[in-house]
């Protein structure tokens, strides 16, 4: 899917940049010091900004979409991607979400196609970040190549954490951690993204019915608060004694 661009909004090699608008707007981005460039000084980073670009998503539209060339890496500067895929039956799964300064795409740093798809969950901004760029750096600075190393494993690792916690195990502690794993990437007051009920059923293999009736016994509960569709309040004060209670139950 194109990415429909916007009004002053810049896009991978076809960028054009005017002055250092866009090495200012890195060096100071809110996410460089936790952001696959936070290993680069100011002057690397003044190399490179040419080859940078923001990008803005909507709710709901593609970031890039499995067995697509993968041409760039993105640091997600705000908002919320959900990285899922489909099976040859049309059977929807969400592997896992991505958040504020959590690198996506890794697979094209070795030049290979994305294994999922990135959707943007809410409104989002990204850090476009060409694969040929990344390949030049790596040599320039090798720092970089041992911090893509961590990021890899830390992709490893929250897959990993879902497999284990959030798709295995009672339905009720499934959804609790579900909670908690939102509570990462809440935003102002406390909100977090409020999945859909299919959505919820396609993170926790679960259905739609079972995830209904436990979002309604966890809202009389006074754990979660359902704002409107897409945002909720979660109740930490309740949540985390509710999963101690599961645990001790295991």
């Amino acid at each position: 899917m194109v990415i429909p661009i916007r009004p002053g909004m810049l896009t991978g090699t076809d960028a054009t940049f005017h002055g250092n608008s866009q090495a200012e707007t890195c060096r100071r981005c809110g996410v460089r010091q936790f952001g696959l460039f936070g290993v680069l000084d100011d002057d690397a980073l003044a190399e490179i900004h040419t080859h940078i670009a923001d990008l803005r998503l909507s709710a709901g539209e593609t970031l890039f979409s499995a067995q697509a060339s993968g041409k760039a890496l993105y640091t997600v500067k705000s908002g919320v991607v959900r990285i899922e895929r489909s099976s040859e039956a049309g059977e929807r799964r969400i592997l896992r979400l991505a958040g504020r300064a959590d690198v996506i795409g890794l697979e094209a740093a070795l030049d290979q196609t994305y294994a999922a798809d990135a959707v943007a969950c809410t409104d989002v901004e990204v850090c476009r970040m060409p694969r040929v760029l990344i390949d030049d750096l790596t040599h320039k600075h090798p720092e970089l190549m041992h911090d893509l190393m961590k990021r890899w494993q830390r992709t490893l690792d929250d897959a990993d954490e879902w497999l284990t916690e959030i798709t295995r195990g009672p339905a009720r502690h499934r959804m609790l951690r579900l909670l908690l794993k939102l509570s990462e990437y809440s935003v102002g007051d406390s909100l977090v993204w409020w999945p859909t009920r299919l959505e919820m059923g396609a993170m926790l293999d679960m259905t739609f019915e079972t995830a209904s009736r436990l979002v309604s016994i966890l809202r009389r509960e006074g754990i979660v608060e359902p704002i409107d569709l897409r945002h909720a309040r979660v109740n930490m004060s309740a949540l985390l004694p509710a999963l101690r209670a599961e645990s001790a139950r295991a």
